[in-house]
């Protein structure tokens, strides 16, 4: 999940510290790993099952239905942030109480599923606010295979993001502008202070796909600029490639224009 909002010296986003050997890299945005409980009934407002799968470019709404579950129940734990209201004219305010931090830890330890909290309280999954963005996948080469999807959203009015109690290690509002022009710097890894953090430049730190998009962040004018841009379906899977005697990752992006596909590396 990338959040995003506006701040008079650019876009900014919330990155995190995972800890352990997370595949997804040491500073991510929010999110994780999809749960059986996805799958429970739900109630839903906003774009259809259907529709999203649609979005999203699968022939599996199942899938899709999850993916959007999963991602608003991710950001939730991680960060308190709940994309949920009574209807479409609201949403759910004032969740950095600690009876909502007792909901965000029981959905994390799965004592308590998203759809039970949000019954519970008469709220309904607000998916409109939910923005597809792109679809990730691990290197053939890798050890550990991810097949990630990437949302973005802002912050609903009447909440803040916050670390889960006793997990969060490191987690706040980054400048993208700021941290792309310190790539080559180990000022943000100093700063987050692990032992597998200090010293590191921002490509040791974040996977390439999280990188990527930190750089079109950078570039684009504002949230409503970089949510209402047209993105296709696509799928983003850097392949390794030599070129003069050194090792790069290369990605094919989606065609924009006719002709041969953009390549990044």
């Amino acid at each position: 999940m990338v959040l995003l909002r506006d701040s008079p010296t650019g876009l900014e986003t919330w990155l995190a510290y995972r800890p352990g050997s997370s595949p997804l890299g040491v500073l991510a945005f929010p999110g994780g790993s999809l749960d059986a409980s996805d799958d429970d009934p739900i109630g839903w407002l906003g774009p259809s099952p259907q529709q999203w799968a649609d979005h999203m470019g699968t022939a599996d709404v199942g899938l899709a239905r999850r993916h959007v579950v999963g991602a608003i129940r991710e950001l939730f734990e991680e960060t308190g942030l709940l994309l949920a209201g009574p209807d479409m004219s609201g949403t759910v305010e004032a969740t950095s109480t600690p009876e909502w931090m007792r909901a965000r830890l029981a959905v994390a330890e799965q004592e308590r599923s998203l759809a039970q909290i949000l019954d519970k309280r008469g709220l309904l999954l607000r998916t409109d606010l939910l923005k597809s963005l792109v679809n990730w996948r691990t290197p053939d080469f890798a050890h550990r295979r991810f097949d990630t999807r990437y949302f973005a959203a802002t912050v609903p009015m009447g909440q803040q993001p916050s670390l889960l109690d006793g997990r969060g290690v490191w987690g706040r509002w980054v400048n993208a502008g700021t941290v792309i022009g310190g790539r080559g710097t180990t000022a943000l890894g100093d700063e987050v202070g692990q032992e597998n953090t200090v010293g590191l430049p921002l490509g040791q730190l974040l996977v390439p796909g999280s990188e990527i998009m930190l750089e079109k962040m950078a570039a684009a004018n504002g949230c409503i600029a970089y949510l209402s841009y047209k993105r296709k379906a696509h799928v983003y899977q850097p392949a390794l490639v030599e070129e003069d005697g050194h090792l790069m990752l290369e990605v094919e992006a989606a065609k924009t224009t006719p002709g041969e596909p953009q390549r990044e590396r």
